[in-house]
C-alpha cells in the first residue's frame, strides 16, 4: 500500500483547515494520507478548528511511508522547506503562492516516481501564484508541465483536461483557465476531438465500459443550424463524427442550457449521458457547482498520475475562523483512492 499526499494549498486560505478537519473527523477516510507543507501552518490550522478542548496532534514525518503507521486522528506532515512563520489569514502573499506551488511540484514528482499512490491538492490562489512568479495559472497547467518534463515530451504532447464530478453529474472541459475570447477560439475540431478521446479513455477506465458522452454546443441552441454561430457546424459536429468513427459513444452538439439536465443522475436513476463535454470553463462548472460544492471533485484527466482536488477555492473571507467544510476534500480523497487502487 502506498500513501496519498495532500498538498496544503495556499496557507492564507482554508486549505490547511479543511485538511486538519478531515484528519480529525474522518480517520478512516484519511488513513494512509499525509499533508505536504509546513508544520507551523498546519498546527495553526489545528488550533483554528479546536473544539471542546480536543487537540489534533500534528506529527513531522520524513517519508511518505511513515504516514502509513500514523495513528488515527493524527495529522502527519512532510515538511517541504524550513519551517516558517505562518502568513496572515486571508491575504494574498507571494510567500504563500510559492509554498503552495512547491508543494504541488514535490507531490507531482513523487507520484511520477511511484513513491505515492496519488495526490490531492488543497486550493491555491492564482493571484498569489502570480505574485510569486509561478508561470502557471493553476494546478492543471503546472501538473501538465511536470508530467511533460518527466516523460521527456513537450507540453503540447501531453494533453490534459479538467473534469468536475459529483454523484449526479460529470463534465469535462475543452479549455480551462483562459479568457472567454480565447476559450471560443479554442473550440476547434482538433481540440474537441482530443477532449472526446481523453474523456472516453479516462471515464471509460473508471466505469469499466465506454461512457455515453453528451457534447454541449458553444452557442445558444447549439447554433440553431448556423443562425447563432458556425462553431457547431465547422468544429463541433466534425469532431463528434470523427470520434464516433473511432468507436467513441459521443452525441451532439446539444443546446448547452439543457444538456446538463439530461445528463444528471437523480433518484438512483442514471442520466441520459455519463459525462458532458463542455466548451469552456464556466459553461461546464456552473451546473456541477450549483448542485453543491461540498460534493464536487476536480479530476485532471490525461496525466500519468492520479490527481484530484476539492471543487472550491481558498475562501479567504472565512480562513482562520474554523468554519470551512472539509466534505469536498474528503470526497476528493475517496476518488483519488478509488482511481489509484489504493
Amino acid at each position: 500500500m502506498r500513501s496519498i499526499a495532500i498538498t496544503m494549498g495556499d496557507a492564507a486560505g482554508i486549505g490547511p483547515e479543511i485538511i486538519a478537519k478531515a484528519f480529525r473527523d474522518a480517520p478512516d477516510a484519511t488513513r494512509g494520507c499525509f499533508a505536504v507543507g509546513d508544520v507551523p501552518t498546519l498546527r495553526r490550522a489545528a488550533q483554528a478548528i479546536r473544539a471542546h478542548e480536543a487537540e489534533l496532534p500534528v506529527a513531522l514525518i520524513e517519508s511518505p511511508a511513515q504516514a502509513l503507521a500514523a495513528p488515527p486522528r493524527c495529522l502527519p506532515v512532510l515538511q517541504l522547506a524550513a519551517p516558517s512563520q505562518p502568513v496572515a489569514w486571508g491575504q494574498v502573499s507571494a510567500a504563500a503562492g510559492k509554498a503552495a506551488a512547491d508543494c504541488v511540484v514535490w507531490a507531482a514528482r513523487a507520484a511520477l516516481r511511484g513513491d505515492i499512490a496519488a495526490l490531492v491538492t488543497a486550493p491555491l490562489h492564482k493571484e498569489a501564484l502570480a505574485a510569486a512568479g509561478v508561470p502557471f495559472p493553476g494546478h492543471t497547467e503546472l501538473l501538465q508541465a511536470e508530467a511533460a518534463a518527466w516523460l521527456g515530451k513537450s507540453v503540447a504532447d501531453v494533453p490534459v483536461r479538467m473534469m468536475l464530478a459529483n454523484d449526479e453529474l460529470r463534465t469535462v472541459l475543452v479549455s480551462i483557465h483562459v479568457s472567454l475570447r480565447d476559450a471560443i477560439a479554442a473550440v476547434s475540431a482538433q481540440n474537441v476531438l482530443q477532449t472526446l478521446r481523453i474523456t472516453h479513455e479516462a471515464v471509460g477506465r473508471a466505469l469499466g465500459r465506454a461512457p455515453r458522452i453528451g457534447v454541449a454546443g458553444l452557442n445558444p441552441h447549439a447554433g440553431e443550424g448556423g443562425l447563432f454561430g458556425r462553431e457547431e457546424i465547422e468544429s463541433i459536429i466534425p469532431a463528434v463524427q470523427a470520434a464516433r468513427s473511432e468507436g467513441i459513444v459521443a452525441s451532439g452538439p446539444f443546446a448547452p442550457d439543457t444538456v446538463f439536465m439530461r445528463a444528471r443522475a437523480r433518484g438512483g436513476q442514471p442520466g441520459e449521458f455519463d459525462v458532458v463535454v463542455a466548451m469552456y470553463h464556466d459553461q461546464g462548472l456552473i451546473p456541477v457547482k450549483y448542485l453543491g460544492v461540498e460534493k464536487g471533485v476536480n479530476v485532471t484527466l490525461g496525466l500519468p498520475l492520479v490527481r484530484t482536488s476539492p471543487d472550491h477555492g481558498t475562501a479567504f473571507d472565512i480562513a482562520g475562523t474554523g468554519q470551512a467544510d472539509p466534505s469536498s476534500l474528503l470526497e476528493a480523497i475517496r476518488v483519488a483512492r478509488q482511481l489509484s487502487g489504493g
